[in-house]
């Protein structure tokens, strides 16, 4: 069965911190893989916080997600903090991929627990079809 591969880039310009949550907790005692998103999500908001932007003002657009991709690689458990690195690449003329590293501490030693990838397109929510990268945003994801 052939398995899903992740380019990961060498460096990331953002990093941010989130904890392992109860409620990220399932039936396997470990965080399931709707929390796995869940955390992505929250990475992304962080990251375009971190640039001026949400989902909806993006340099005079809006963002919406094409498709998203997980590669599992170790557990999570309730009360592990996960550090979540975050870069844009594979600029296109109305969207780019994100790519996000997970990782956490064990035992000292830095493991990596889940590797994903979202596409995202600019996206003109008031006429209903996507839009070019705005060049100001273009600049930013590439700085």
């Amino acid at each position: 069965m052939a398995r899903i591969q992740i380019d990961c880039p060498e460096q990331f310009s953002f990093h941010c911190t989130i904890p392992v949550r109860i409620t990220d907790i399932n039936y396997g005692s470990h965080a399931g893989n709707d929390a796995i998103l869940g955390m992505v999500h929250e990475a992304r908001m962080q990251y375009l916080q971190s640039l001026g932007y949400t989902e909806l003002s993006f340099a005079g657009c809006g963002l919406i997600m094409s498709d998203a991709a997980l590669q599992f690689k170790q557990e999570l458990f309730y009360g592990e903090m996960v550090e979540v690195s975050v870069q844009a690449t594979e600029l296109g003329r109305i969207g780019f991929d994100l790519v996000y590293k997970m990782e956490k501490s064990v035992d000292g030693k830095i493991v990596t627990v889940a590797i994903a990838k979202t596409g995202m397109v600019c996206y003109n929510y008031q006429l209903k079809k996507p839009v070019s990268i705005p060049a100001e945003a273009a600049a930013k994801l590439t700085s």
